[in-house]
């Protein structure tokens, strides 16, 4: 079996990576060949490097879709995006990336399709930002999408492409709407959500963290461990059992900044909190209030997607994962 990574440089990317690395992914088949790329060259772990090709790729560039699937994976994992604050700030950068390089993709297996039988499956990194307001207390898996961000727009189209060449026959797609990821490891990045991470992640390493909304905002969350876990569980599942709406809500958690906070302090004492920095930032309170903070996704947990159910569990992720145990 041969799997494609397209964003293995990425959080999730590398964790996904270590994933295969420990259980092979095995569908019946095991993982004989892997691929990752991203724009900038992943690292293969140690066990896959006699079956990995990692490379510096960009999907936008003319060619370099068609070049990765005349390899004809088995799996792939499409994960490769601009995060939604560089996406809001840099217009065109964002639709090149998340929308022709996606589209690029989604054809460069379209025509390998018409040489001979091709027929990959195809798991897509969505997003919560497909979906703007207003909206209701919880979002239902039939709520229509209408985003208020050039990202969410983005994903949104994108998930549209998805359904029809699974509808067409042309491959077998399942989008993943992905809650927003924390705590992420490593240093911020640009992502508008950034700071959800930032508050929890700095203090546990006794540095400073800016909030930059109130602590009356809500929002969806789920562990990086458990979104690897949505990911493995796509490309374990029978794609026939979700039906033509190929794309799905993820479990998760829904809760204020307030109680992120409180969980910091249970887990971690009030030191750990007095590190947090209060700084208003219009912009940013302006793309968190456009996007949805609760949602009961009964597709997903009817085919088996799982997630936390409380922050301190998510914060104990992070300290198991990241920090060795111990803060």
């Amino acid at each position: 079996m041969h799997i494609l990574v397209v964003g293995a440089a990425g959080m999730l990317g590398r964790k996904l990576v270590e994933r295969i690395a420990a259980d092979r992914l095995s569908l019946g088949a095991e993982t004989d060949k892997v691929t990752l790329v991203d724009v900038i060259a992943p690292a293969a772990p140690a066990s896959l490097s006699s079956i990995t090709n990692a490379s510096e790729v960009d999907l936008a560039v003319p060619g370099a879709a068609e070049a990765l699937v005349a390899t004809r994976p088995d799996i792939i994992f499409h994960l490769a995006a601009v995060v939604s604050g560089e996406a809001e700030a840099d217009f065109e950068k964002g639709y090149r990336v998340n929308l022709d390089g996606t589209r690029a993709l989604f054809e460069a297996i379209r025509l390998e399709g018409t040489k001979e039988p091709y027929f990959p499956k195809v798991i897509f990194a969505s997003s919560v930002a497909v979906f703007g307001a207003p909206f209701p207390d919880r979002i239902g898996d039939e709520f229509f999408t209408t985003p208020l961000t050039s990202y969410g727009t983005q994903k949104a189209i994108a998930e549209l492409l998805l359904s029809d060449y699974s509808r067409r026959g042309i491959f077998d797609g399942i989008g993943l709407r992905l809650p927003t990821i924390c705590i992420r490891p490593g240093k911020p990045n640009k992502a508008a959500s950034g700071f959800f991470s930032n508050i929890l992640r700095e203090p546990l390493a006794g540095q400073e963290a800016v909030l930059p909304v109130d602590e009356t905002v809500r929002h969806w969350f789920a562990s990086p461990r458990s979104a690897i876990g949505f990911l493995v569980h796509s490309a374990r599942l029978d794609l026939k059992t979700v039906g033509p709406r190929r794309n799905l809500m993820m479990p998760g958690l829904s809760a204020l900044v307030g109680e992120e906070i409180a969980a910091l302090e249970r887990v971690a004492g009030a030191k750990a909190v007095k590190l947090i920095r209060r700084e208003p930032d219009p912009v940013i309170q302006k793309i968190v209030a456009g996007w949805p903070a609760d949602f009961n996704p009964q597709r997903a947990l009817s085919l088996g997607f799982t997630a936390e159910t409380t922050f301190d569990e998510i914060i104990r992720v992070h300290i198991d994962d990241e920090l060795g145990g111990t803060i």
